[in-house]
């Protein structure tokens, strides 16, 4: 028989793409994520003061608050696949490039690459569901994305530090630049590219990406919701570093703290599917979001008041539902409101949202606590958030969602 060559691969299911971001999401995260825990105890080996430790997250934090916006802005040009490939290529070299260092300055360096690499990763591959989603379904599938990388951010550390304790802190990062390294292959094989994507994606994905100067001048349903991404993630910051703190005080043990920051994981990621059916549900997606905003600023101020384990346990629980109900929603809504073609900038400014609010919220915590203490900087933070919810509001109201 004569030989025929193969035909091209015919485009899979909205259902089969969305598998495969959402897995490769939650194992790109898992494994850039191994080394989050161990490297503050690295850096110390290496001689690293308090100050430098503190510097190390400082620095990946900050490169991914301003490289997420101007990475998404190019996805939108070049497509989302190869910058998700070359960002996972970049952190699974500053793995290795990790494993060989031998100053807490090195480190830094290598963690700025490090952020630089992952600010290419996430706005993308939230794109690239928003780019195949139907409208009635943005949320349940944000809820299923989301939970995806949850799961990544909370397994990867826990077996990052299972891996150190038994193999040592630079086989550990060789480990992790190894699986991070097979994933950018695995991303650049599997994730739709851009003719696949225009023969799955719904009408009006495809239109060219309008001026930047145009969409921040002119578009305050987006910038709203950046503000509630930026709030609510205020709230985090403040959660994640001050909390620990405010618990010792009270007396709990590690084991205790340790619990306490489990149930508001477990809590937010648990939740985000059913939020995500409730956000499809509903005609305006900002109600949700807004009401779970509120729910952040009170799980906030309440955490000050807190004395018992079941107290804190009970407000980091009330605070992973309520992420979970507001950032399912954000995510979905923000989907909706990206101008035809801008989707990726939405989404990088989303992404530099997060990042950023969670390190203000860390300063601005910081710069309270000494002179008023813990229950009056997580009153003045729980308050933060509930302004960042009154004026996302304002912001989006007026926008008419589209018909689903």
């Amino acid at each position: 028989m004569p030989h025929t060559a193969p035909g091209p691969r015919p485009p899979r299911s909205l259902a089969a793409l969305l598998v495969v971001i959402c897995g490769l999401a939650g194992a790109s995260y898992f494994a850039s994520y191994m080394r989050l825990p161990v490297v503050p105890l690295f850096a110390r080996e290496l001689g690293g003061t308090a100050r430098e430790v503190g510097l190390i997250n400082s620095a990946f934090l900050l490169m991914l608050g301003m490289l997420s916006f101007p990475f998404g802005l190019l996805s939108d040009r070049l497509g989302r696949t190869p910058l998700v490939a070359a960002g996972l290529l970049v952190a699974g070299v500053s793995g290795v490039l990790l494993a060989l260092t031998a100053t807490v300055r090195q480190v830094v360096a290598v963690y700025v690459l490090f952020g630089l690499g992952l600010a290419a990763v996430g706005p993308n591959l939230m794109s690239a569901v928003a780019d195949l989603s139907p409208l009635g379904y943005l949320g349940r599938a944000y809820g299923w994305y989301t939970t995806a990388i949850y799961a990544g951010m909370s397994l990867g550390p826990a077996v990052g530090g299972w891996l150190a304790a038994h193999l040592g802190y630079r086989p550990l990062f060789l480990v992790s630049a190894g699986l991070t390294l097979a994933l950018a292959a695995l991303s650049w094989v599997l994730l739709p590219g851009r003719e696949e994507l225009k023969k799955s994606e719904p009408p009006g994905n495809g239109l060219p990406p309008p001026p930047l100067g145009v969409i921040l001048r002119r578009h305050g349903p987006l910038w709203g919701c950046w503000l509630a991404s930026l709030g609510g993630c205020y709230g985090l910051g403040a959660f994640v570093t001050f909390t620990p703190l405010h618990a010792q005080d009270r007396g709990l043990s590690l084991k205790a703290i340790g619990v306490v920051f489990a149930v508001q994981a477990a809590a937010s990621a648990l939740s985000r599917l059913p939020f995500g059916r409730l956000s499809d549900a509903v005609r305006r997606r900002y109600i949700p979001a807004a009401g779970g905003l509120g729910a952040i600023a009170a799980a906030v101020a309440l955490l000050g008041l807190t004395r018992t384990f079941a107290q804190l346990t009970a407000a980091a629980l009330a605070l992973g539902v309520a992420m979970g109900l507001a950032f399912t929603s954000v995510g979905a809504l923000i989907a909706e409101v990206a101008p035809p073609g801008g989707r990726g900038l939405a989404m990088g400014g989303y992404n530099a949202s997060l990042y950023l609010g969670m390190m203000l919220g860390a300063l601005g915590m910081g710069l309270t606590v000494g002179p008023w203490g813990m229950a009056v900087s997580f009153g003045l933070t729980g308050l933060a958030v509930a302004v960042s919810a009154v004026g996302f509001i304002l912001l989006v109201r007026p926008f008419v969602p589209p018909a689903r």
